[in-house]
């Protein structure tokens, strides 16, 4: 594979990294209708997820009505947004809880995906066949996008062939699947690691490269994502094809859910800000989000009772 002499001999200028990161989180966020108009946006690019050793079907009905509900009624009237059909971008769970998450769905009357994380989430540690049939698993049970772990052995190592070859049988077992690989960043040991585990993800035929798991002791930063964005631009700019980025893990505020909005659009533009080709994964960022509408809408913030999950 000629690829593979191109992937060894890049290396990325991490100083050049961190001054274009302390750049954009100094950045002074929108304000007013506009902050208001941002958020709602933000909403539906979140994949809003729990993957707790806890969850239980009746945690995931919840999970899945807020999805489909996730910004108060009488809020959206206030700011005429009520008929515009605004959901989170998709609903992420366990392999164990997908048939859970559609029948919510489905008793919900709507169509949001089901994302279901795979391949020995988090560590992807487990034996490649077992991995492979978590992903087949999953596809039966009705999930229709999969967030895979790579094995950062392979990375740490060196073994991009073997990542390369890894990847090509997620994407193959996936099916008619979208394919999300989490790179688990915090775990690759630098970033010139990153962007080539980036550009091998999507030539291995990932529709999404995404950050983090969320149980790494790092997630997702500027730097990395700065990292993983160059070569989603690179590589569209080489093959003509359009690559999304999920960032995931430590995106708890409204205020961080519109740094990573403005990022999206200074390097790659506006064309990526849609849900097919931008997520953001978390569990508690669309807390925040309600609460800062609400704030906008009746001038005080909302007591925790007044914006329940569900």
């Amino acid at each position: 594979m000629d690829y593979l002499s191109w992937i060894s001999k890049i290396q990325v200028n991490q100083p050049a990294v961190l001054r274009r990161a302390e750049q954009i989180q100094a950045r002074r966020p929108v304000k007013k209708e506009w902050q208001a108009a941002w958020l709602l946006k933000a909403v539906t690019f979140i994949d809003l997820t729990t993957l707790s050793g806890d969850d239980t079907s009746s945690n995931i009905q919840r999970l899945c009505y807020k999805a489909k509900y996730p910004i108060r009624e009488d809020l959206l009237k206030a700011l005429n947004m009520h008929d515009k059909g605004i959901t989170t971008a998709a609903v992420c769970v366990y392999p164990a809880r997908v048939c859970d998450a559609v029948k919510a769905l489905k008793a919900a009357g709507c169509d949001i995906p089901v994302a279901s994380v795979a391949t020995g989430f988090p560590a992807g540690q487990t034996h490649l066949k077992t991995r492979l049939e978590e992903i087949r698993l999953a596809v039966e049970d009705g999930a229709s996008e999969i967030d895979v772990v790579i094995n950062r052995t392979l990375v740490l190592t060196g073994q991009w062939e073997a990542l390369y070859d890894e990847i090509r049988q997620f994407r193959k077992a996936c099916g008619e699947a979208h394919l999300k690989t989490i790179l688990a960043t915090g775990e690759l040991g630098s970033l010139t690691n990153v962007y080539k585990a980036s550009m091998i993800a999507m030539m291995a035929g990932s529709d999404f490269i995404k950050t983090s798991t969320g149980k790494e002791t790092v997630n997702a930063t500027f730097p990395v994502a700065i990292v993983m964005l160059r070569a989603i631009r690179d590589f569209f700019w080489k093959t003509g094809n359009k690559i999304g980025f999920k960032p995931a893990g430590g995106i708890r505020s409204a205020k961080d859910s519109l740094a990573w909005l403005s990022l999206i659009k200074e390097e790659l533009g506006d064309e990526w800000l849609k849900p097919e080709l931008f997520r953001i994964g978390a569990s508690t960022l669309l807390a925040d989000i309600e609460r800062q509408i609400y704030h906008h809408v009746t001038g005080r913030y909302a007591a925790y009772h007044d914006l329940p999950m569900s």
